[in-house]
């Protein structure tokens, strides 16, 4: 009889833990990888343009500080590379080929007044959606004027809405995983 009492509490005891099922745990993490530098690079044969954004504290009180180093030149054409990486890690963290993996939940939007030039996109997802790692600026024949570029890293925007794999971010939705802001100098 105590054989049957223990056989009977073990089936139950068994039947209890494998009731439990994966689906029970909660789903892990993505954690959000934390940005605190984004190079924009341009070079053609005149030479290298290289814009750098750096917040120094990630996501803290502090704000971005951006450079712009060499001269873009009114009417030449660029080609184009950004890189995203987090310096508050030693060595620093390039989080540029986690995005390039991920191009089909990604995109980059490249915001300027159309007096300083036009962006277009020289990489594709998957899906053969842009992504914008990988870019063309063909800068405006202007005199020399300082004006404001913004870039924005999205997180799963709608690619196929009206002016998205053009650039244009107002139909995008998604989330916002970066922006920086470039204050880009354009000379004659």
């Amino acid at each position: 009889m105590k054989n049957f009492k223990l056989t009977g509490f073990a089936i139950i005891a068994l039947l209890a833990i494998s009731s439990c099922s994966k689906k029970d745990d909660p789903a892990p993490v993505n954690e959000e990888e934390v940005i605190t530098t984004v190079v924009a690079t341009m070079s053609n044969a005149a030479g290298n343009v290289v814009l750098i954004s750096k917040d120094a504290d990630g996501n803290g009180p502090a704000a971005a500080m951006s450079t712009q180093t060499g001269n873009i030149v009114a009417g030449r054409v660029y080609i184009g590379a950004v890189k995203f990486l987090n310096e508050l890690k030693n060595p620093a963290d390039d989080i540029t080929p986690e995005i390039l993996a991920e191009g089909a939940d990604h995109q980059l939007f490249f915001q300027a007044n159309s007096t300083v030039g036009a962006f277009t996109y020289e990489d594709t997802d998957v899906n053969g959606k842009p992504i914008g790692l990988k870019f063309k600026f063909t800068a405006a024949v202007t005199n020399a004027m300082q004006q404001n570029l913004t870039v924005t890293l999205r997180h799963l925007p709608n690619k196929s809405a009206a002016g998205v794999s053009t650039g244009n971010i107002g139909n995008a939705a998604g989330a916002t995983d970066a922006e920086v802001l470039f204050k880009l100098v354009v000379n004659p």
